[in-house]
């Protein structure tokens, strides 16, 4: 049965359309506003609020704290600092990755670590022997994005203190209030923002305040429809659409390693041991991964064709599909798939994240993609571009 989550009693009165969706077990509003188009303008152009309370998050404590997470991320955790944030997959033996997520350090001997899928289990399996506590406070702990250019601006209003030395990718506590919070700058929308952590009892408190204090600034609350078009255009990944958590493949070529998905970058080979090493390292002896992650640009004047073959005007899809197309190739051979696609408003494009075997993964190359009329199944062009589509300067600076 699923619940509210700790913002539930104020996100259900604002939800007037009553569009929910189910995220782990949560509620979540898909959208708040007449058109999610509203709240994903918020997002690119003032500030948002997204609930991501639902993640399933978890404590590690004690002397081997590190150990555990250096054993299980592919990322060499010996030079993740108190105050850093950092963003990972995690693989099973086989090298093909489990899920990914973002790994806080608290202090020398505490991390908060978050996930899409539970993985309670998997770190208890993990820290056999070693001094460390793992500990599930996915409902504990509530967590509210802040995101847009002018986030940091709300924010500052929200504590009365600068946030302009918090980086990109660290944490720090703070009080917004009498609110003790920990505040993160990380986000799931390709923008300047940050996510503020805090005592699950205290979630309605932070709410208001947030809320508040944004009003100079346009904030509004966003679901998850804009959420979706605007991590498509981050080019972020999401779970069991743009790859298979192993755990939930039927067969082999639904479980992606780090490599296919576009997370080579977070794979340290040279560190001695963790999960899936041996597997990674023969992958890339073998010559590498035989698919890769791209982005692709959708030729619009050929969406413009079929549409008028079945005398309709083209319709830019309103909301991101996560409905998995198939990609051609020379000769019509089938090379992969999209697995995520939007209109961009801000780009006037329309997207996709796509698998597509190696050798056609360069930018630049021409594919055809999938695309339904009517029910009529035709053609259209389709690029391979580079990720992410959208990343402005103010996400780093």
């Amino acid at each position: 049965m699923s619940i509210g989550s700790p913002f539930h009693a104020r996100t259900a009165a604002l939800n007037r359309k009553l569009q929910w969706r189910e995220w782990a077990g949560a509620w979540a509003a898909s959208a708040y506003a007449d058109s999610h188009l509203i709240e994903y303008t918020a997002i690119r152009e003032s500030a948002a609020l997204i609930d991501v309370s639902p993640l399933y998050k978890y404590r590690l404590s004690g002397p081997d704290a590190a150990e555990l997470v250096d054993r299980v991320i592919t990322r060499d955790a010996s030079r993740l600092r108190v105050g850093q944030v950092w963003y990972t997959p995690w693989c099973d033996e086989a090298g093909k990755v489990i899920d990914d997520g973002t790994i806080a350090r608290l202090d020398e001997q505490r991390f908060r670590w978050t996930a899409a899928d539970p993985q309670l289990r998997w770190l208890r399996m993990n820290a056999t022997g070693l001094d460390v506590a793992v500990e599930e406070i996915s409902e504990a702990v509530a967590a509210l994005a802040v995101q847009g250019p002018r986030s940091r601006e709300l924010l500052e209003a929200a504590a009365g203190a600068s946030f302009a030395d918090l980086r990109y990718f660290r944490r720090r506590p703070a009080r917004i209030g009498r609110l003790e919070v920990d505040v993160s700058r990380t986000g799931y929308t390709g923008d300047l923002g940050y996510e503020v952590w805090v005592d699950a009892r205290r979630a309605p408190a932070l709410w208001d305040a947030l809320l508040e204090a944004g009003r100079p600034f346009g904030a509004r609350p966003a679901g998850m429809l804009a959420l979706d078009v605007a991590r498509i255009e981050a080019g972020f990944l999401l779970l069991e659409v743009d790859y298979t958590s192993s755990r939930a493949a039927l067969t082999p070529e639904q479980a992606y390693s780090p490599f296919e998905i576009g997370l080579g970058r977070l794979v340290d080979l040279d560190k001695p041991d963790f999960v899936g090493r041996r597997a990674l390292l023969a992958e890339r002896e073998a010559g590498g991964p035989a698919r890769r992650l791209v982005g692709l640009v959708l030729d619009w004047t050929d969406v413009e064709r079929l549409s008028a073959a079945r005398g309709l005007p083209p319709v830019a899809p309103a909301a991101a599909s996560r409905t998995p197309v198939p990609l051609f190739g020379p000769g019509g051979r089938q090379v992969g798939r999209i697995t995520s696609t939007t209109w961009s408003p801000l780009l006037k494009q329309l997207i996709a994240l796509a698998s597509v075997e190696a050798p056609l993964a360069a930018p630049g190359t021409e594919l055809g993609a999938e695309w339904t009329v009517e029910a009529h199944r035709g053609r259209v062009a389709a690029r391979v571009v580079e990720l992410p589509f959208h990343d402005p300067p103010r996400r780093r600076a």
